[in-house]
């Protein structure tokens, strides 16, 4: 029994001294705000600073590797190894159905940890190789000349807000202790083009367009538990954002209480010297950053935080707690514990690219292809003698991308999708036919006749991120990826002439791009015009399921097509008087929201459950929609509220629901919504929301409610009023 006693002891005793030889920054047992202070007290100034650079160095006497905090997962993990590629963000926008989004997002987020779990296993550290990514971009796309519009999901804040805080869901996970990864809302703030003026460009913004329509989104982020935000190139009414007093103190950190991290964009920090001169040194940049809530530095310029230390520029003590909001991101992501401690450590490389992630890809693709023409064409039948694919988009992967984007061995391009539809006995032939954005160099023709001897001839066309995107990415671009010609490239439009010009047969048009564009021309002609956007891996898949009729097209624009760019303000301007279906009073080519299908829809019975209210009531809102025609298909049935009598700054309308539904042939269901005191409240000029007294109307629609809509087909909308007494 001594004996026993004795072994027991000496265990508890060598338990102990174990324990307290433990850093407590390795202790999985303290809370998280302890273990960060005392890695903190352990670093020097020099280590700290290194610590808050995008690309951290290894600490060797504390046994901490190298991490890199620049990772991007646009539309699947972007820049690594191979992943899933889903299609662009505005094609997720396209579905108007967030919980597909979270199912992609938790998708992107599995494959991530598999991905970095891998990269741990081989000691790659490497930028690209961590689990902090700076997505999502939840800039409104206010203007379609802005080359990245296509990565964000759309002009409407309410649409970008519940897309993306469903995207930042499925990023970082559902588990109490641990982030599965940790996301980033970008570029804060008011941030969408001109692309080459973006390291000067001074935005002046009034505080009701900013309230209304560039905020609501971080705010919803913010209030989802995003793990970063990511500050903006530009400067906004003369700080830069990354030195902004207003949005990163008073809104961001006061306002909504932000606990998260704030990230510089790449470079971003030494605009604020070079670029808008706002301060004359680098160490003066990074001292006013520092202060002002900049977390981590993507670039270099807070290598001077040394020399601001020994300037009295700022404190040891500042940087300290700048540091500890990093650290204690990398310790909810577990990078300090044992890997058994954390269940996203079991996450097997098999999930990458699964069969189940391709499929889920192939349904995003299909939800968000819009119809935007059909003369009765399509879909057509799979079994034709003989289909012509022509087209620059055609066979290449540049098409399904975007920009943001990942890789892997098994791109579909649409060539390849449509070939695999075909039945056995029909032929399928394929010419490019035409460049991408310049005339032949080569004059002769032996493309476009071949349509003639066609059954159907699909064409694919449009543009790619070779001539939208991002600056220096876009390298066909004479405007660093903005396009301020709204066209499609001349020739293009006509070879599409050619491929038409006394031929009786259909001409499908299938448009790829992430943004507006001039397809007055291509509707006049073609008869079907499908958009597909940059629709990732499975898209030739997704639009041949389209053109062949295996699934209706159900997609939505989450933009205006104007007519012409001579509809809308200068580029430079940031006021949406004008601008969006919210405040623009031209006619457009098509409508927010706008998008056909196979079958009709109809609407009817819209009931409001109170006809007068108090402003703090709400009111239910329930509509009939039925399936009128002959093909099972979904709609995305769209709630839109109207204050009545209107005026110059009040929104012509503004969507504030959307539901997703399924219906067969002739059934009907019943749509519910609730329409809150906070959803019928304006912003008035000082940037406040209120709800003043008087009559608002709500439309149901699967479209903006509006002429032009039901000039192209769609349903038309119901609608009813009440009052705010």
């Amino acid at each position: 029994m001594k004996k026993i006693f004795f072994l027991l002891t000496s265990c508890f005793f060598l338990y102990t001294s174990v324990r307290a030889q433990t850093p407590a920054y390795l202790n999985t047992s303290l809370p998280i705000d302890a273990r960060v202070k005392d890695l903190v007290s352990r670093l020097t100034l020099k280590e700290k600073v290194d610590q808050m650079m995008n690309s951290t160095p290894a600490i060797p006497r504390l046994n901490i590797p190298a991490y890199n905090w620049w990772n991007e997962a646009l539309h699947g993990v972007a820049r690594s190894g191979p992943a899933t590629v889903f299609p662009q963000a505005i094609g997720l926008a396209a579905t108007f159905d967030n919980a597909l989004a979270l199912k992609e997002s938790s998708a992107i987020s599995d494959e991530a940890r598999a991905m970095y779990n891998a990269f741990i296993k081989n000691n790659n550290h490497a930028q690209y190789a961590g689990l902090t990514f700076w997505t999502p971009n939840i800039n409104i796309f206010r203007d379609p000349r802005w080359g990245r519009g296509q990565e964000t999901y759309g002009e409407d804040p309410f649409l970008t807000t519940q897309m993306g805080v469903a995207f930042v869901k499925g990023l970082q996970g559902d588990n109490p202790k641990y982030l599965k990864t940790a996301a980033c809302a970008k570029h804060f703030a008011v941030h969408s083009g001109p692309e080459k003026l973006r390291h000067v460009f001074d935005v002046n913004v009034s505080k009701k367009d900013l309230w209304e329509t560039y905020l609501p989104a971080f705010h919803a982020l913010v209030n989802a538990g995003v793990a970063g935000v990511m500050c903006a190139y530009n400067s906004v009414d003369g700080q830069p954002c990354c030195a902004n007093t207003y949005l990163l103190q008073d809104v961001l950190r006061d306002k909504w209480n932000f606990k998260g991290y704030i990230t510089s964009d790449c470079g971003a920090l030494a605009d604020i010297y070079q670029g808008h001169k706002f301060v004359p040194t680098a160490t003066d940049a990074a001292a006013i950053a520092l202060k002002r809530g900049v977390n981590l530095n993507c670039g270099s310029v807070y290598y001077s935080l040394v020399d601001a230390v020994k300037q009295g520029l700022v404190t040891e003590k500042e940087i300290d707690s700048s540091l500890s909001v990093l650290l204690k991101i990398r310790f909810e992501l577990g990078l300090f514990d044992p890997a058994k401690d954390n269940p996203y450590n079991r996450i097997p490389e098999s999930v990458v690219n699964s069969a189940a992630h391709r499929n889920l890809a192939r349904k995003v693709a299909e939800e968000s292809i819009v119809l935007l023409k059909n003369d009765g064409v399509l879909p057509l039948k799979n079994n034709m003698d003989k289909y012509y694919v022509t087209g620059p988009n055609a066979a290449v992967i540049e098409p399904l991308i975007g920009n943001y984007y990942g890789v892997n061995k098994n791109m579909v391009t649409m060539l390849e999708g449509i070939a695999g539809h075909v039945k056995p006995g029909s032929q399928v032939t394929y010419r490019q036919g035409v460049l991408l954005s310049r005339n032949n160099v080569n004059k002769e023709d032996w493309a476009s006749g071949e349509a003639k001897t066609a059954d159907a001839t699909i064409y694919v066309m449009g543009i790619s991120d070779l001539i939208e995107g991002e600056e220096g990415e876009s390298i066909a671009s004479p405007s660093s990826g903005d396009r301020v010609d709204y066209n499609l490239p001349s020739n293009q439009i006509d070879y599409l002439k050619k491929l038409k010009a006394g031929n009786k047969k259909p001409v499908i048009a299938v448009i790829t791009g992430g943004s507006p564009m001039n397809l007055s021309e291509v509707q006049k002609i073609a008869d079907a015009v499908l958009l597909v956007w940059y629709p990732g891996e499975e898209g030739g898949n997704a639009v041949a399921d389209i053109i062949f009729g295996n699934v209706s097209p159900s997609g939505k624009l989450p933009l205006t097509f104007p007519k012409s760019l001579d509809d809308l303000p200068p580029f430079q301007d940031y006021s949406m008087k004008g601008r969006t279906y919210r405040y623009m009073e031209a006619e457009p080519m098509y409508p927010f929201g706008f998008g056909l299908s196979y079958t009709n829809f109809t609407y009817s019975n819209l009931k409001l459950s109170k006809n007068t209210i108090k402003k703090n009531e709400p009111v239910e809102a329930e509509v009939t929609v039925t399936n009128s025609g002959k093909v099972a298909s979904d709609e995305v049935v769209q709630l839109y509220l109207t204050h009545l009598p209107g005026g110059e700054d009040i929104p012509l309308y503004s969507l504030k629901g959307f539901k997703r539904i399924y219906l067969a042939a002739g059934a009907s269901q019943e749509v519910k919504f609730t329409i809150t005191p906070d959803m019928m409240k304006l912003v008035n000029e000082e940037g406040k929301s209120v709800l003043d007294a008087g009559n608002i109307k709500v439309n149901i629609a699967g479209s903006l409610p509006s002429k032009r809509s039901e000039e192209l087909g769609a349903a038309k909308s119901v609608e009813a009023t009440f009052a705010v007494k």
